[in-house]
């Protein structure tokens, strides 16, 4: 593991993948594959997942599933398929709706660095303090977003190619030069870096961590925190872990 304090020089690299990690990633893939397999038979196929666009585009697709490590099958509602690079997608979100979604309030706790105690045992806990500090974050939330992203396993994989501590799609990781997101310490840069922007750009945390689980446009189109159970989920179980008194927890 390398443990550095500052970010690498941001020159953009699109490099193979190791060994050991593209067979994570085909692991993942087969997984993924089978369990398309068992679940998508039910005759005409509908819409079941949100192929969000770095350009901000949405495109509702039956299914998704990753092709080698640079590219992602999509599968039309319609019929047909289109393959997509992973660098241009955004997020890939179950189409997933709450029936009468809740508001989610403001957060009431402080997400700016603050040298706070993370719980013990915290893994990467040192990774954590230094990728928060140089983001101006709070490292308890930093804690909070690796903990439902990944549950601290740093060669966590998703079906659509989000990879790392904190499940960085590449158009994330691509943008900040990473040759991979799977080393933790510079996972935890990047998703930091990404989450400040989030921030910055929202000026909400409640905005940004829904963004930065269902995507720029779909916060954008809803003019607020989607109905997209995944994503509010999300942002609960962040809550739950970084400021347990928040009134949307529940």
């Amino acid at each position: 593991m390398r443990d550095a304090t500052a970010p690498p020089a941001c020159s953009l690299r699109h490099e193979a993948l190791p060994a050991r990690i593209a067979r994570r990633v085909r692991l993942a893939v087969a997984v993924a594959a089978a369990v398309t397999g068992v679940l998508g038979w039910r005759g005409v196929a509908q819409a079941q997942y949100l192929a969000v666009f770095v350009d901000g585009r949405l495109l509702k697709v039956t299914a998704a599933r990753l092709v080698g490590t640079g590219s992602i099958h999509l599968d039309l509602p319609g019929g047909g398929s289109i393959e997509v690079p992973l660098a241009r997608l955004d997020r890939v979100i179950a189409d997933e709706v709450e029936a009468k979604p809740e508001p989610i309030p403001k957060a009431s706790c402080r997400f700016a660095y603050a040298s706070q105690a993370l719980p013990p045992n915290t893994p990467f806990a040192a990774q954590i303090r230094r990728a928060s500090k140089s983001a101006n974050l709070s490292p308890v939330l930093v804690a909070a977003v690796v903990a439902a992203e990944s549950a601290f396993k740093p060669w966590a994989v998703s079906r659509v190619g989000a990879g790392g501590l904190m499940q960085l799609m590449p158009s994330v990781w691509l943008e900040q030069g990473l040759a991979s997101p799977y080393e933790p310490a510079a996972n935890l840069r990047a998703g930091c870096r990404h989450l400040r922007a989030l921030l910055d750009r929202f000026g909400d945390l409640t905005l940004a961590l829904a963004a930065y689980n269902a995507g720029i446009a779909t916060v954008v189109k809803a003019g607020g925190v989607p109905p997209y159970r995944e994503t509010r989920d999300f942002v609960r179980r962040v809550y739950a872990r970084y400021c347990p008194g928040h009134p949307g927890v529940g």
